[in-house]
């Protein structure tokens, strides 16, 4: 149920002005980086504004969005927007979709958008998925999921998963989520894939600031939210994520570009 070919993705969440961004999408293309995905709003701008620049300065790059949320636009305006991106990019777009953490709420009233009860939220997602994709050409679609209604709906609508598990998931509670996925989905073929909170083993001021807990806690704990910064226990925790998982697309924010880059230049193969 997953694609063999592995990739790598930075989440950009953090744009002061134009310069800086597209500067952003230029070096993860130089870095050999697969995909920029663009996080919901990207510091208070909306990331469908941001994306087509980042596209526009890079000539191999996928980008994307990390994720959209999908109380914040309408169903049908959001539609015309996703072809657009895609026909104009040459098929260099991804739209990553989720019904929105819960924090996501202040942001959907500033738009003047319902910020309704989770189950509500991941009936209108479907509703929006079954009008995306009657387009005969579409873009890849990802959806973030975690919990039972969303890993359903990704099973049967999604191109790719990524686990939106909590930082602190160990390998067995991993082995839940993604049993309940691989139960929903039957033999659909799936990419999966894992956003890391962090490479290495460095604190990081601003991840205990959100999230309560710190790097080296997670490493402690072995957490699959963190992966090795050395690039041989790098790629042995990637091997063995693919062969019990079946993960095969791996993201992390940008502060960590450089040093996920060197992972995939220090893989014997990317396949």
């Amino acid at each position: 149920m997953t694609t063999e070919q592995f990739r790598f993705g930075i989440v950009a969440g953090y744009a002061p002005d134009l310069a800086s961004w597209t500067a952003q999408a230029r070096r993860i293309e130089e870095l050999g980086l697969d995909t920029m995905l663009a996080t919901d709003p990207v510091g208070g701008l909306d990331p469908l504004t941001l994306v087509p620049a980042a596209a526009a300065v890079t000539s191999r790059l996928t980008v994307g969005t990390f994720v959209l949320a999908d109380p914040f636009r309408a169903a049908r305006q959001l539609a015309w927007q996703v072809d657009s991106l895609h026909r104009a990019t040459g098929g260099r777009f991804e739209l990553g979709l989720g019904v929105g953490h819960p924090g996501a709420g202040a942001q959907a009233a500033t738009l003047g958008r319902e910020f309704a009860a989770p189950a509500e939220r991941v009936a209108r997602l479907a509703d929006t998925l079954d009008l995306l994709r009657e387009s005969p050409s579409r873009p890849r679609l990802m959806l973030a999921a975690a919990g039972r209604r969303m890993l359903r709906l990704a099973a049967r609508t999604a191109d790719t998963v990524t686990f939106a598990w909590s930082p602190r998931t160990t390998e067995e509670q991993a082995d839940s989520i993604v049993d309940t996925l691989r139960a929903e989905a039957g033999g659909r073929d799936l990419e999966l894939a894992v956003n890391l909170v962090a490479i290495g083993a460095e604190p990081s001021p601003r991840l205990a600031k959100f999230t309560g807990i710190d790097v080296p806690q997670l490493v402690e704990e072995k957490a699959v939210t963190v992966l090795p910064s050395d690039p041989s226990a790098a790629a042995d925790t990637l091997a063995r994520w693919r062969q019990r998982w079946g993960i095969s697309y791996v993201t992390v924010n940008s502060g960590y570009a450089a040093t996920l880059a060197e992972i995939v230049a220090a893989l014997p193969a990317r396949g």
